[in-house]
């Protein structure tokens, strides 16, 4: 049943779906979440990381929506258009069957960029259906004031920042700064919702049937076509090619970032404080988003990732004679100040609301590794590097081959001090390892004296200190006994052997400690303070990490249950959070890119095993 949460909601109902109850549409600049209910409880405008208009999903007084469902009980199915990123809700009730199509038309022309628009549109497919609709923006995270004004059937909601202009083919009615409207839809009959970004240089604009039909196929060819350029041709097409297709969406196409996540602050434990602003662009994610692109066939979209990871790390902004900063802004900047937005209650209550993310200045050792294998991969499947590339790499290699023996926050990125984590020993490897194969399979000059003495003392380092013979594992820093689901990359990154005998007694002391039912988590806080109060639930990465493990070392069939198991926690869309609870509820930001990546590796691998 649908709950109707902005309108006359049931006794006790929920106020907050949960996080797994959305869909997720957008323009490759920015996003909406839909929920399984009918409302847009998050969008962001004009950008991934623009303030909120809608946000719902952290305050259900104070964030905004967009609701628009039948006004009677309904059950609800969503599914997405075959092979695109149109969001189809279906609403069955006790008269009639209607549904909402929800998208964000794509296009090339710079001008209609600019308007973000956003299109519902409402059918009655069987019998009659009575609907209602309300739009009640909230600017700037619920922070400023807006007024409404009734434009020749335009609404225009205006405030300090930012200008919204709502057509509609339905007649819609103020009430205070919000619009609502009662209609009810016969068989055959539609309804068109479009909001617009409006100001200065955008206008606004009617949104008749014929050009939200058109603006429909449009998109749908867009998506499809660039669907087709997909060479996967194995037994997971449909999960492989949803979580491409949100790749794709996670894109800023102005400057071919890819963010983590289009979502702030959804907690990783409910009531907790392990809530994160991941708008932005992890240098991490580089190795893994170009190897997923690549696999996949969609080498535009490697390239122009590429090519802003170059832009971040040349030494026009001084990277080059310091440690590199992990994340950027979809933009390339670099200023990404933590703050806390005290009005907002959070999902589900789940305080503090962040925005920015202090990470930015943390030491992170390991991104180098992840940076390096991705220019690796992109200049041996895809073109050459340049040799202005080259001589950035000559640059960041000699300066881990200098730094890489110092404790670091580590690639979880916790906030309980620095230690020498086995993780930033294993990818610091990996940077000098593949700049070395690099420079000898293209004949580029490097320091290989420097560099290969340094590659063999960081490999002596970890198998001397990140070894513990009271576990017979590999432990998450050195002299320590914790361990940690991030050595599921040591055989994936091809520094150790997946049928070593040090490695699969470690694969077994992770799968004895850290695995749940083909869930992993990351660490255990207690055993290893991070600085934060709570607990957390699996990481769904490190899911997929583990089936990439157990296939290498040989236990295929054990990895295809995993694999299986895991697909069985998507929603119902195929979208994936950051975690999974413990008892298999979304948690932490939604949809996560990193997640998506790697169950496409992971696909691949096991199909390959399989045969």
């Amino acid at each position: 049943m649908t709950e109707q949460r902005f309108f006359e909601t049931a006794p006790g109902s929920p106020r907050y779906p949960p996080i797994a109850e959305h869909g997720l549409i957008g323009d490759l600049r920015t996003v909406a979440l839909v929920g399984s209910d009918g409302t847009i409880d998050w969008y962001c405008c004009p950008s991934f990381d623009a303030p909120s208009v809608f946000a719902a999903l952290l305050d259900a007084e104070r964030g905004g929506h967009f609701a628009l469902a039948p006004a009677v009980p309904a059950r609800t199915k969503q599914f997405y258009f075959p092979d695109t990123n149109v969001l189809i809700t279906r609403f069955f009730t006790d008269d009639g069957v209607g549904e909402v199509q929800d998208f964000m038309p794509v296009t090339g022309k710079s001008g209609e960029c600019e308007r973000h628009r956003l299109i519902r549109r409402v059918l009655c497919v069987r019998g009659t259906v009575p609907f209602r609709v309300r739009v009640a923006p909230r600017f700037n995270y619920g922070a400023d004031r807006h007024t409404l004004r009734m434009v020749d059937d335009i609404a225009l909601f205006e405030s300090a920042t930012m200008s919204l202009a709502l057509t509609s083919t339905v007649v819609m009615e103020s009430d205070g700064p919000d619009a609502h409207a009662d209609f009810k839809l016969a068989e055959g009959e539609s309804a068109v919702f479009a909001l617009d970004q409006a100001g200065e240089r955008i206008s606004p604009r009617g949104c008749a049937r014929a050009e939200a039909e058109r603006q429909f196929e449009d998109t749908v060819r867009y998506w499809r076509h660039w669907l087709s350029r997909s060479r996967y041709r194995g037994r997971w097409r449909e999960m492989v090619h949803r979580s491409a297709l949100t790749l794709k969406l996670l894109t800023y196409a102005p400057t071919g970032a890819i963010v983590a996540a289009p979502t702030t602050s959804l907690p990783e434990q409910f009531g907790g404080e392990r809530n994160w602003d991941y708008r932005y662009v992890w240098i991490r994610d580089a190795a893994f988003a170009v190897y997923a692109l690549l696999r996949l066939g969609f080498t535009g979209e490697a390239e122009a990732f590429m090519k802003f990871l170059t832009t971040c790390v040349s030494p026009g902004d001084g990277a080059a004679s310091g440690p590199l900063q992990i994340m950027y802004g979809i933009d390339g900047r670099t200023d990404l100040p933590e703050r806390v937005l005290p009005h907002l209650e959070g999902h589900c209550g789940s305080a503090p609301v962040r925005v920015g993310n202090a990470a930015a200045g943390q030491l992170q050792l390991d991104i180098y590794g992840a940076l390096i294998d991705s220019i690796y991969l992109y200049d041996k499947w895809a073109q050459p590097i340049s040799s202005a590339q080259w001589d950035d790499v000559t640059r960041l290699v000699a300066w881990v081959c200098d730094n890489w023996d110092q404790p670091d926050e580590g690639v979880w990125e916790t906030r309980g001090g620095r230690k020498n984590f086995l993780y930033s020993r294993l990818m610091c490897w990996v940077a000098i390892e593949r700049a070395i194969r690099l420079a000898r399979r293209r004949g580029l000059p490097a320091d290989l004296g420097h560099w290969l003495g340094a590659r063999d003392a960081i490999y002596r380092r970890i198998m001397d200190r990140g070894w513990s013979e009271r576990r017979r594992a590999f432990v998450q820093y050195e002299g320590g006994d914790v361990l940690d689901a991030s050595l599921l990359m040591m055989p994936l990154a091809k520094f150790i052997a997946p049928t070593d005998p040090k490695w699969l007694s470690t694969l077994d002391a992770l799968g004895e400690d850290l695995v749940s039912d083909s869930l992993v988590y990351r660490y255990d806080p207690q055993a290893s303070p991070d600085g934060l109060r709570g607990d957390e639930g699996t990481f769904s990465i490190c899911s997929f990490w583990y089936v990439e493990a157990l296939v290498r070392a040989g236990r295929v069939d054990e990895a295809r249950l995993a694999f299986e198991k895991m697909l069985t926690y998507a929603n119902h869309l195929g979208l994936y959070a950051e975690e999974i609870g413990r008892t298999g509820e979304q948690q932490g930001n939604f949809p996560q890119a990193f997640t998506h990546l790697s169950l496409i590796s992971a696909a691949f691998n096991l199909d390959r095993a399989l045969g």
